[in-house]
């Protein structure tokens, strides 16, 4: 796995001024428990301006000055009590543009050496959870569609099927990216 997502991660980066666009980062934490790799995720609260009640990664708006990674970190930390000490950093997924909100998203990819002990926080977090990478790669939980986005040609987007949830948009298609380099290593 860590092949697959590995490599050099440039730690010091920092956001490029893009105007329209706002920058994020997201972390995608990882662990294993019973033999199996687990992924992070959170459903937003319902009381959000953008993005309400969907499925995401850990993560948000990058601060004047901060890198990506501190950004993802601290996000990180803020809406879930993810301690950054505990997240080793060992790779980035494609950085992409959010249709509706206009945000242009760094994500990364950590490892934790166990299962976390998480808290939301109820001012952005309704819950989180995790889920293992062979659920999400189990028959039937996974399904794309094209769709024509405001005049722009079709985009592919992917869905996960979860008991309760369902995980499309920017984080569907990220977690497409991740499982797809990961069954390819």
């Amino acid at each position: 796995m860590r092949a697959a997502l590995g490599g050099p991660v440039d730690l010091d980066r920092r956001a490029a001024p893009e105007p329209g666009l706002r920058h994020s980062a997201v972390l995608a934490a990882l662990f294993e428990e019973a033999g199996e790799t687990r992924v992070v995720l959170t459903r937003r609260a319902s009381t959000l301006s953008s993005h309400q009640s969907e499925v995401s990664f850990p993560g948000g708006r990058v601060d004047p000055g901060e890198t990506l990674v501190a950004a993802a970190l601290r996000e990180a930390w803020e809406e879930v009590a993810l301690d950054p000490t505990l997240v080793e950093v060992i790779g980035e997924l494609t950085p992409l543009t959010t249709y509706t909100s206009r945000a242009f998203v760094s994500p990364f990819v950590g490892v934790l050496a166990t299962r976390p002990w998480l808290r939301p926080n109820p001012t952005e977090v309704e819950v989180v959870f995790d889920v293992a990478l062979a659920d999400l790669l189990a028959d039937g939980v996974h399904r794309t569609e094209e769709w024509g986005l405001g005049g722009e040609e079709n985009r592919e987007l992917h869905f996960f099927h979860l008991p309760g949830d369902i995980v499309w948009g920017a984080t569907g298609r990220l977690l497409f990216e991740m499982l797809t380099r990961v069954t390819a290593a």
